[in-house]
């Protein structure tokens, strides 16, 4: 059994409109007013439903746009903000530091236990982002096991030093489209947010 619908197209409303006529009372004729006033509520309800789907059709569109851009960045480096990057197989983390202003830029990475294995002094930087590497030994030359390591970064501007955010490159392995949007799965990050993506490469 079909379920019957619960709305009028414009078939039904002409077919309506029709019978209305043609049952009005002779002696009191539906006022002109009141049939121009009928047909506009009926064009207003209408243009709003042509509107509708064709914003859900640009809607839909934008998102298959969007996932294709999106399953071109598998297999590719992304940095996104974290205080966490990732030491390759071989023996490379990528990071970065928003600079909002030049100074002298030093950057420690920690182990899964929060202790420095290295303190990175990086100079004199300019603002903007400056991108670094860690070849993944300690102080003393020793090479550490691949994984993700934590980063701190800080500006020593005249006698002041200020702490800074860090950015993590690291290579894409999926995407995913949630409840959440396009979420982008990231070695040794997790699921990142396309949205949060500061640079691609």
């Amino acid at each position: 059994m079909q379920k019957a619908t619960q709305s009028l197209g414009q078939d039904d409303f002409l077919r309506l409109l029709t019978t209305q006529l043609q049952n009005q009372d002779p002696m009191q004729p539906m006022d002109n007013g009141e049939f121009l006033g009928q047909m506009a509520q009926f064009s207003t309800v209408s243009g709003i439903q042509d509107m509708q789907a064709s914003m859900s059709q640009l809607a839909s569109s934008l998102q298959s746009n969007q996932i294709l851009q999106a399953s071109m960045l598998v297999g590719r480096d992304v940095m996104v903000a974290s205080d966490v990057s990732y030491l390759t197989d071989e023996g490379t983390l990528q990071g970065g530091v928003d600079m909002p202003a030049g100074g002298q830029l030093i950057v420690d990475i920690l182990d899964s236990s929060g202790q420095v294995v290295r303190n990175m002094d990086l100079g004199v930087q300019g603002a903007g982002v400056v991108r670094f590497g860690w070849d993944g030994t300690t102080e003393s030359g020793e090479a550490l096991e691949p994984g993700a390591y934590g980063m701190q970064a800080r500006m020593l501007l005249g006698n002041q030093t200020y702490a800074l955010d860090t950015l993590a490159v690291s290579r894409v392995n999926s995407v995913d489209l949630s409840s959440n949007g396009l979420m982008l799965d990231v070695r040794g990050l997790g699921s990142v947010s396309l949205n949060d993506v500061w640079q691609i490469g």
